[in-house]
């Protein structure tokens, strides 16, 4: 059998899209533009980030549309630079792959396309009376199709080589530089971190500015670094609405304030 090719949003080919994984439907075949579906498709992610820095960074993202019920992506290599996001309506997965295509990701536009089936994530909330019949026909389908096309036969070759040599020594493979989550995309806590703060400005100048906004509990600067500070709140909802208020207000009326959430 051939293998299937999907098209991204960008109108290029995508060759070799990969059976169901688990948590997820097949997606041997784009659906078609007709057909709705909660989940999307994304390729060409950076293979050099860690899975749960992806997963996470993805969910930040596209939690902004709607409710994100899952995030799949795996570190195989069959599955590398690849995920799948299931939202709980078509609509916002819709809305979301249309505004969200060729978004540079670290540095890398993503390839977004709708889905063939449902993800179990989606069934469960949906249908979950049918979330065992679904789970047993992506089994089957992944069984018959294991080694249909060039791309699984290549794969399982290469598992077939290394096989082979398991009494050679192997040189250990380089390990990949770790890549830091970009603070935009750091989820929601409740301390603040401002970055590009005018040199000069003060404690009672950040504690007036962000005590507009309730359950302010402490501001921080650091002494040795006068452009940046931490605004604490009580909670995690008070810090994200102080945070959607202030981001990028220009506090010396020039300079734009960045506000981001602090690292854990």
């Amino acid at each position: 059998m051939a293998d299937a090719q999907t098209t991204s949003i960008t109108g290029t080919p995508v060759p070799n899209i990969p059976p169901a994984v688990p948590g997820q439907s097949d997606v041997s075949t784009p659906a078609q533009p007709e057909v709705a579906c909660e989940t999307l498709y994304i390729q060409n992610l950076n293979e050099k980030v860690g899975i749960d820095v992806l997963k996470a960074s993805l969910r930040g993202l596209f939690k902004s549309y709607g409710e994100v019920l899952d995030v799949v992506a795996h570190g195989n290599l069959r599955m590398r630079g690849q995920a799948f996001v299931s939202f709980a309506s078509p609509e916002v997965a819709a809305k979301a792959l249309k505004e969200v295509r060729g978004f540079p990701l670290y540095s890398k536009p993503m390839q977004i396309s709708v889905a063939r089936t449902r993800s179990d994530a989606v069934v469960k909330r949906l249908a979950p009376q049918n979330l065992e019949v679904h789970k047993s026909r992506r089994s089957e389908h992944k069984k018959l199709t294991r080694y249909t096309n060039p791309l699984k036969q290549k794969l399982r070759s290469k598992r077939l080589a290394a096989a082979g040599l398991a009494g050679v020594s192997a040189i250990p493979a380089p390990k990949r530089p770790a890549v830091q989550m970009p603070d935009e995309y750091l989820p929601p806590n409740k301390i603040l971190f401002l970055q590009n703060l005018p040199e000069n400005v003060t404690k009672d100048q950040l504690m007036a500015l962000f005590s507009q906004y309730p359950n302010l509990y402490e501001v921080r600067l650091i002494p040795t670094k006068k452009d940046i500070a931490f605004v604490e709140y009580v909670d995690e909802a008070s810090a994200s609405v102080a945070k959607d208020a202030l981001h990028n207000y220009k506090l010396d009326g020039e300079n734009k304030i960045k506000i981001t959430f602090a690292r854990k």
